[in-house]
């Protein structure tokens, strides 16, 4: 049986960004501490503020990146590292950019965001996050072998049903969707949304996220585990903490010979931009 335990971190994460990494430390050993061989944090886990191109960093050589690897190797885990701002040679604005780091320290997968949180509502509130941060433009999914094949995302992406649906044909089993999601879209939407994708592509959904009050908004917090027939199986409570929930690959085989959402497709009438 293939099953393992995956720690999920809360956090609240502000503007000084050596609290915020030794807060992240302290949650890690916690976490491997209870037995997790997979460990996932929160979107801006090391720097939440007003300046975010100022707080980019280089992936793999920047500080943000070599405390993590350390901390991979100490604990010997896998680490999902959240979302850092990764400065950007072709451009001011910095990526919003997750990495996956191997328990021998190794950087596995890195991920742009793809979808920039770009709303503007005639009389209403105006975001452009586009004009801060620089979109990826790759779909990235990584097979650890010991904690399965990881599909990779980053908050509003999470409303983007076919990079999912990508991800889950190209083999990921855990989907991962770290967050900084605001109080009033996600007491509505945070889990539906959440949920939906687990079922559709018979995946676990690890879905780390922020807590506390931001420079613009209340985070909704609420990280949870969902399993591929959409149950939540752990949730965190309303402050920074480390949940733990047991991932089983058997029993998401053992779903998906019951759901055949992949298999009953039908890419003769309609297909998705990328070939696959």
């Amino acid at each position: 049986m293939k099953k393992f335990t995956v720690g999920v971190i809360q956090m609240d994460s502000q503007d000084n960004v050596e609290k915020n990494l030794q807060t992240a430390v302290e949650f890690i050993g916690e976490a491997a501490a209870r037995g997790a061989k997979l460990i996932a944090m929160p979107e801006s886990m090391n720097y939440v503020g007003t300046d975010n191109a100022g707080h980019a960093e280089n992936i793999p050589d920047g500080p943000t990146f070599c405390l993590m690897a350390e901390q991979a190797k100490k604990h010997h885990v896998w680490l999902h590292c959240g979302s850092i701002y990764e400065k950007n040679e072709k451009d001011p604005r910095p990526y919003n950019a997750t990495m996956v780091i191997s328990p021998e320290g190794e950087l596995a997968a890195k991920y742009h965001k793809i979808h920039p949180f770009d709303v503007i509502i005639p009389d209403g509130p105006v975001n452009k996050e586009s004009d801060r941060i620089c979109p990826g433009s790759e779909i990235v999914t990584v097979d650890t072998g010991e904690v399965g094949c990881l599909g990779l995302s980053i908050c509003y992406d999470i409303r983007f049903a076919e990079m999912y649906r990508i991800m889950a044909l190209e083999g990921a089993q855990l989907l991962l969707t770290p967050a900084d999601f605001t109080m009033p879209t996600g007491k509505d939407h945070w889990e539906t949304i959440l949920r939906t994708r687990a079922i559709e592509n018979g995946c676990y959904v690890i879905a780390p996220a922020q807590y506390g009050v931001k420079p613009n908004f209340q985070a909704y917090a609420n990280s949870v585990v969902i399993d591929p027939w959409g149950n939540v199986i752990a949730r965190a409570s309303n402050r920074p903490q480390v949940i733990t929930a047991e991932i089983d690959l058997d029993y998401l085989a053992q779903v998906r010979r019951q759901i055949f959402t992949l298999e009953n497709r039908r890419p003769d009438v309609y297909s998705l931009a990328r070939k696959i």
